[in-house]
């Protein structure tokens, strides 16, 4: 049950994730579409996307957090998950701006292209640092390059739609709550974020190191 609503519940968000980049027909700032515009290649393809990332971030923590049989079978999963991630990768970048204009204009006019070549720069660096870290048995680097390989994949996707937060019509300005809103929700922040940043941490700290047999509470 935890496998199957696990998988399920990271295959929607990202048909959610597809579906945005699709964009939303909205007419007065009501939705127009129907009940099941999600049902389409391109945001499955993305359920099925971020599915392979996931997999390869839970790959990458076990290999941080554990040790022996379990670590070298994760060790043997994680090169195959990562071609299958940058394969994802390079579909979904050539997909989004063939299916839209606009998305092609920002990516590859110019000087724009050379404001965002970082981005596919950096994913093959954290794709070779994941590669060698499992030919040399690094414990740590596998899971932050990972990290970083799915970060690059949501910056690129946020490239692609700015300033739109529901595209084709709708930016981030028009989406907006009032200014009184913002202000008191920004005093709340101040007080919340560092709570939790925090809380974080000490999780973070507390669960540190390898996950032993004796260890029951993990």
């Amino acid at each position: 049950a935890f496998l199957i609503s696990s998988v399920t519940a990271t295959f929607v968000q990202g048909v959610v994730v597809g579906s945005v980049i699709e964009g939303f027909p909205v007419a007065n700032r009501a939705f127009t579409g129907g009940a099941f515009d999600w049902l389409a290649p391109f945001p499955l393809f993305c359920g099925f996307g971020l599915v392979i990332a996931y997999a390869l971030l839970g790959c990458g923590w076990l290999v941080m957090k554990t040790e022996g049989h379990l670590q070298q079978q994760m060790y043997k999963v994680l090169k195959p998950l990562t071609l299958v991630m940058l394969a994802v990768l390079a579909v979904i970048s050539l997909w989004t701006p063939l299916a839209h204009d606009a998305i092609a204009a920002r990516w590859f006019s110019f000087p724009n292209i050379l404001f965002f070549l970082p981005v596919p720069l950096l994913v093959l660096v954290c794709a070779v640092a994941l590669f060698r870290s499992v030919s040399r048995h690094l414990h740590y680097t596998p899971f932050f390059a990972a990290l970083g390989l799915v970060f690059l994949g949501f910056t690129g996707l946020g490239i692609s739609i700015w300033p739109m937060i529901i595209p084709p019509v709708i930016d981030y300005e028009m989406a907006a709550a009032p200014g009184e809103s913002l202000s008191f929700m920004l005093v709340g922040a101040l007080f919340i974020i560092p709570v939790i940043l925090v809380y974080t941490w000490w999780s973070y700290y507390v669960f540190r190191g390898k996950i032993t047999h004796d260890q029951g509470y993990h």
